[in-house]
C-alpha cells in the first residue's frame, strides 16, 4: 500500500513533530481526529513520519515500532537488537515465528538476514497489518507469511518444532494480556524444537509482566536469562528449550564475532550482557537453595 492510501495532516504532539498517517477516508475530518489523537480517545494504531523516521504508535505515551527511511531493514530500536542475541543460539533458524508484526522491524530483519528460514508473523489487530505498507513490509510469498489472528491460538493450532519464537505483543497499556500466563509459556516450550528457542520483549506497564519471569523460569525448568535494554527502558526475557542448557560463554565470545561480521549486529556485547545476567542468574538460585 503506498503513502497516498492513508489519511495524512501534520503531528498535533508538540513533542512528536511530522506527518501523520492515519487509516481513515479522505473524507475525514482532520480537526476532530487532531482532537480524539491529543486526549488519546484515538482507537487506531498511527504512524508519525519526521522525514528521517516513522514511528508506530497505539497511543502518544507509548512507541510500538521505528523504522529509518534511509534502511529500511535495520533494526532501529536496541530491544530489537537484543532480541536478536538469540542467533548465538540458534543461527540458522529453519522455521521462525513471531506474535506481534508492529511495524515489522524484526520480520524485515530476518528475511533479508536469514534466507534459510520460513516467516510466520501473527497479529491479532487488522489496524496493524493494514499499515504494513507504510513500514515497506514485504508481501507475503513462499516464505514469508502475516497472519491476523490471536497469537496463543495460533501457536496451540500450528505444527511444532519452531527453532526461534519472538513475541513482541502489545495493547495499549503493555504487554499482550492473553499472553502474561503460564499455559502460554508452557505452550511455547511445547511448539519449539528440541534446542528452540522463546524471546520476548517486556515493556510498557510492569504490572502487566513483573510476574512473568517467575512462570517462564516453571515453564523451562529454570531455563532463563533475563537482560535489561537501558537504552528503550525494556527488558528481554530468552527461554531455552534445551535440555541441561549450558551456554559455552568463551565460544560463543569468539562466535559472536562471526555474527557481527555476517549481520552487522554487536554480538560481542550481547555475549557479555548474556552472560553477566546468567551468572547472576546462577548465583541469585544457588543463594535461594542454601537458605
Amino acid at each position: 500500500m503506498s503513502d497516498s492510501a492513508y489519511f495524512t495532516m501534520p503531528s498535533p504532539f508538540e513533542l512528536e513533530p511530522g506527518t501523520l498517517l492515519l487509516l481513515e477516508p479522505s473524507w475525514a475530518r482532520a480537526h476532530e481526529l487532531r482532537q480524539q489523537l491529543l486526549d488519546m480517545s484515538y482507537p487506531k494504531p498511527f504512524v508519525i513520519d519526521d522525514g528521517d523516521a516513522r514511528y508506530l504508535y497505539f497511543n502518544v505515551s507509548l512507541m510500538q515500532s521505528a523504522m529509518r527511511l534511509t534502511a529500511p531493514n535495520a533494526l532501529m530500536l536496541a530491544y530489537t537488537r537484543k532480541m536478536m542475541a538469540a542467533l548465538l543460539f540458534q543461527p540458522q533458524p529453519s522455521r521462525i515465528v513471531l506474535i506481534g508484526l508492529g511495524g515489522g522491524s524484526l520480520l524485515k530483519f530476518c528475511h533479508q538476514q536469514l534466507p534459510g528460514a520460513s516467516l510466520e508473523a501473527v497479529e491479532l489487530s487488522p489496524e496493524v497489518i493494514a499499515l504494513k505498507g507504510a513500514f515497506k513490509v514485504p508481501a507475503d510469498g513462499p516464505r514469508l507469511q502475516v497472519v491476523e489472528a490471536d497469537g496463543a491460538e495460533y501457536l496451540a493450532a500450528t505444527a511444532k518444532g519452531i527453532d526461534l519464537l519472538l513475541v513482541d505483543a502489545f495493547d495499549r497499556t503493555g504487554f499482550a494480556p492473553d499472553l502474561a500466563n503460564l499455559e502460554f509459556f508452557e505452550l511455547a516450550w511445547r511448539q519449539l524444537s528440541g534446542k528452540g528457542v522463546l524471546v520476548v520483549n517486556l515493556a510498557g506497564d510492569k504490572a502487566s509482566y513483573e510476574g512473568l519471569i517467575g512462570v517462564a523460569l516453571q515453564a523451562f525448568d529454570q531455563q532463563v536469562i533475563v537482560i535489561p535494554v537501558p537504552e528503550d527502558g525494556n527488558h528481554i526475557l530468552f527461554a531455552f528449550k534445551e535440555r541441561h542448557f549450558a551456554p559455552r560463554w568463551r565460544w560463543l565470545q569468539g562466535f559472536a564475532k562471526e555474527l557481527r561480521a555476517r549481520h552487522g549486529l554487536d554480538f560481542p556485547d550481547f555475549v557479555e550482557i548474556l552472560e553477566k545476567s546468567y551468572r547472576r542468574g546462577a548465583a541469585l538460585e544457588a543463594a535461594l537453595r542454601g537458605r
